[in-house]
């Protein structure tokens, strides 16, 4: 599994754990929701900034979307 499609899973699987929609995880990155949809579908290739956004509206640390399956465990690595 390339690094892209591990970052495109875990931030649609940790945008779904906390119910968010597409619309709402890029209201909170400050993002354009069609560029989170091409996240989600490893359409775009995305920056250090981006990932941080992501990962922040996501409440993980950045690292966290580089680690395949990290969102299957999301109460191990999500901040409250």
């Amino acid at each position: 599994m390339e690094l892209e499609e591990v970052i495109a899973n875990n931030v649609r699987g940790f945008r779904k754990r906390l119910s968010f929609t597409q619309e709402k995880l890029a209201e909170y990155a400050n993002l354009h929701p069609t560029y989170v949809g091409d996240i989600e579908r490893n359409d775009a290739n995305i920056s250090i900034a981006t990932l941080k956004k992501l990962a922040k509206a996501l409440k993980v640390e950045p690292h966290i979307l580089l680690i395949k399956g990290s969102c299957l465990d999301p109460e191990k690595y999500q901040k409250k």
